[in-house]
């Protein structure tokens, strides 16, 4: 396609895209009349926060505030900044950040940068500005941990990130086709998105209930990549997925898109090795090709062929970084999957594969978590920690087995796919 072409192709989605914007204000966060909505995007996507802007005050918006993320900028920062700088976060920001949780705003993260943008910028840097942010804007981390907030994470192309994902493609042909697969995965590419979702969200109760009644003891995953692993699972989990729901009982979309469902392990319970199975971008650096080795729920050897000071880092922000915080079900027969593209995001790349994730557990996977104290859900087996990372695991042979309390095994996947599928 010549650029010109590619130009006249991304005004042909503009319907599509405006029914994208509305989805992520009216499903994904479900903006209500007269609420705040935050929107974090990055400053390519100038013309989707318009829209989404446009979508926000036309459902009743009572403001809508945009914070603006550039890739260049913030390697410049991470550059020139000495790592002192980053141990805390601005007070004016800290101040923003929880004063707009605090006033019950909702927020929309959107996604879209270059998965190489921190090359060569020292891992401890982003790990500790991550760490800083999530200790200090205390209001605003609880206020998603704990269901006092609405948010949802969905992507937006940017050029790098495109020319990523298509590396034989012109700057904008990779750009046309990346946003093709967005609106295609978050389900938007049809007539009514909103229904689409409805229709979507029906389909992970039916797994719900199934995990939820066995109340296995365990899960048990093999491949043979070598991942050997068992998980424990705390006594009253739960499973989740699709839609989340907030104390006051707003249902909301944490994820656009996503096919995943999750429950947090018992933190001290998760034994043997496990391989991935794509890789783990993580503040702007790539790690590939890695391995953790638990004893007792805690890392206690990993390697990478790519990025090991990165997944260092990352093991290394807190005591429970080191442990277990989400596993997470994710057949190969998605649409993400099925489109056989490496996103090098992990949005979309964990709903393509089974994943597991290092660091905080989620209170709504504990029966009467939400209510807990972050001590009382540590005590019962939700880890706790300022970081939450997720990496995938999900290969086409991989097998997982719940166990029961008396060591009897159910498949619960086969092949990289649902038993029953």
């Amino acid at each position: 396609m010549t650029d010109e072409e590619c130009r006249v192709s991304i005004d042909g989605l503009s319907e599509q895209i405006d029914r994208y914007a509305n989805l992520l204000v009216r499903k994904g966060v479900s903006l209500r009349r007269g609420q705040e909505l935050v929107v974090q995007v990055p400053v390519e996507r100038a013309d989707f926060a318009r829209r989404v802007v446009r979508a926000a005050y036309r459902a009743g918006a009572g403001h809508v505030t945009v914070l603006w993320t550039d890739d260049e900028i913030r390697r410049l920062t991470y550059e020139s900044c000495e790592l002192s700088f980053f141990e805390h976060t601005p007070t004016w920001q800290v101040e923003q950040l929880n004063s707009l949780a605090e006033d019950g705003a909702a927020f929309l993260f959107l996604e879209g940068s270059d998965p190489s943008a921190l090359k060569g910028i020292d891992p401890a840097k982003p790990a500790a500005a991550t760490r800083a942010r999530n200790l200090e804007c205390k209001s605003f981390r609880d206020g998603m941990d704990f269901g006092r907030n609405v948010w949802c994470i969905a992507g937006v192309p940017v050029q790098a990130w495109a020319k990523e994902v298509f590396p034989d493609l012109s700057a904008a042909e990779a750009l046309y086709r990346l946003w093709v697969l967005i609106l295609e995965v978050a389900r938007a590419d049809g007539e009514d998105p909103e229904s689409a979702w409805e229709t979507h969200n029906a389909s992970f109760e039916k797994t719900k209930r199934f995990l939820n009644s066995h109340r296995f003891d365990a899960l048990r995953y093999e491949s043979d990549n070598g991942t050997d692993l068992v998980v424990g699972l705390p006594s009253g989990h739960v499973w989740d997925g699709g839609a989340g729901r907030t104390q006051d009982g707003v249902t909301f979309f944490p994820n656009i898109p996503t096919e995943e469902v999750f429950t947090s392990p018992d933190r001290l319970r998760a034994d043997g090795v496990v391989h991935s199975a794509l890789p783990l971008v993580r503040a702007g650096q790539i790690v590939r090709n890695f391995w953790l080795r638990f004893e007792g729920g805690r890392v206690v050897d990993f390697g990478a062929e790519q990025g090991h000071d990165v997944l260092r880092h990352i093991i290394e922000t807190d005591e429970g970084s080191r442990r277990l915080g989400e596993v997470a079900l994710v057949s190969k027969n998605t649409p993400i999957r099925r489109s056989e593209t490496l996103f090098f995001d992990t949005l979309y790349d964990e709903n393509a594969s089974c994943h597991l994730a290092l660091g905080m557990g989620f209170p709504e996977c504990l029966m009467g978590g939400v209510s807990m104290s972050k001590e009382e859900l540590e005590a019962r087996g939700v880890n706790q920690s300022s970081a939450h990372v997720d990496f995938m695991i999900g290969t086409d042979d991989m097998n997982i087995y719940g166990v029961d309390v008396d060591g009897n095994e159910t498949p619960i996947f086969v092949n990289g796919q649902w038993a029953w599928e």
